[in-house]
């Protein structure tokens, strides 16, 4: 199972569904609060080159804001 880990602030609406999806979905992921770790918060930008959140890692499939579509697809068999 690929890791996932979704770069968030605690204010983002997008970020709380994607999470929320996740959870509904039994999948297990890695919350990263970029407002708090600047080091975290350029990781993202490098991987995205998006300052803006939510930015979602699926194993390496960068999924940009929250789109069901492609996170269904990244996800597989795992939704």
């Amino acid at each position: 199972m690929s890791p996932i880990t979704i770069y968030s602030t605690p204010t983002c609406p997008y970020c709380k569904l994607a999470k929320r999806y996740l959870t509904e979905k039994g999948v297990p992921f890695t919350d990263v609060d970029v407002s708090a770790d600047a080091a975290k918060a350029e990781e993202m930008i490098q991987k995205s080159g998006q300052m803006g959140v939510p930015v979602i890692d699926v194993g390496g499939r960068i999924i940009i804001g929250f789109d069901r579509t492609q996170l269904e697809a990244a996800l597989g068999s795992r939704a």
